[in-house]
């Protein structure tokens, strides 16, 4: 049988993390005997020569690097919508599983999910290394920041919604190619989530414990310029999703918009989200 081992950096940070995520592989696989909920399987870990080793099942490439592949090779497109929509419906089976444990992923992102099957369109979410129970004190640095949610930006309460968020973020990349809310800081991100998306609430940003970061008191987003120093507005482009998504069918738009909810309260669970009327749009079958 074909394996993949993980050998951990020698240093305590990574040390602990592994650690931590083999404590949370090996109880949500204890929940899943059957493997049917598209994580990543542990089968051992060991220390050896001062290293711990995990190993795990052996799986393809993770979406980026395949997503990148496909689009250089110049070979017929992979993200087709029926491929799309296969890959979400196990997306959100996962996410539904670990928040029915009680767990949020915190770190989804195209590199955390990897193929099983090319040509099954077989997907497996991995990387538990940054999941938290619910139950826990939440840290605020949490989430690759081009898929991070608003709330956590913000500095509020966040819950498992945050991982929904994620997900239509990977979707309208996987769709076009490019990163929806394409950023290189919190305040640029927000910038591009009010210029596509909409608005941000204006209780969010009353309750927010970071708002005064981005945000002036009468609500104008602003970023300091790390050359001048000085304080300059953000004034976000105002587009919509259908015109970052040109190559989506209407359904796909509607179904990424219902996911990009930028009120979490609004943001619908993995349980609601795969009730989308497109997840059961009859799209020719998958050719294996």
């Amino acid at each position: 049988m074909d394996v993949c081992v993980k050998i951990i950096k020698n240093n305590k940070d990574f040390f602990d993390q592994s650690l931590d995520e083999i404590k949370l592989l090996k109880y949500v696989n204890k929940h899943d005997p059957g493997d049917k909920y598209h994580i990543l399987r542990l089968y051992d870990y060991f220390y050896y020569r001062e290293h711990l080793l995990i190993v795990c099942e052996l799986l393809k490439a993770n979406l980026y690097e395949f997503h990148k592949f496909n689009r250089e090779s110049g070979g017929e497109v992979y993200f087709t919508m029926p491929r799309l929509q296969s890959i979400t419906i196990q997306c959100l089976e996962a996410l539904q599983f670990l928040h029915s444990l009680g767990l949020i992923h915190c770190d989804l992102k195209p590199e955390n999910i990897l193929v099983k099957s090319y040509s099954r369109c077989e997907v497996k979410v991995i990387d538990l290394g940054s999941s938290c129970f619910e139950t826990d004190h939440l840290c605020s640095y949490v989430q690759s920041r081009s898929y991070r949610a608003p709330e956590v930006i913000l500095g509020l309460p966040y819950d498992k919604k945050i991982d929904i968020w994620s997900l239509g973020c990977i979707l309208a990349e996987l769709c076009t190619g490019n990163v929806l809310l394409q950023n290189d800081s919190p305040a640029t991100l927000l910038a591009r989530v009010i210029g596509i998306i909409g608005p941000i609430d204006q209780g969010m940003l009353a309750k927010g414990r970071d708002t005064y970061k981005y945000f002036t008191k009468n609500h104008m987003l602003y970023e300091r310029n790390q050359e001048t120093n000085r304080l300059e507005y953000l004034i976000p482009k105002k587009t919509s999703l259908r015109h970052r998504l040109p190559m989506g069918d209407q359904g796909f738009i509607d179904f990424v918009a219902h996911l990009l909810e930028v009120n979490p309260k609004k943001r619908p669970s993995a349980s609601e989200a795969l009730k989308h009327p497109w997840l059961s749009y009859p799209y020719e079958p998958i050719s294996s």
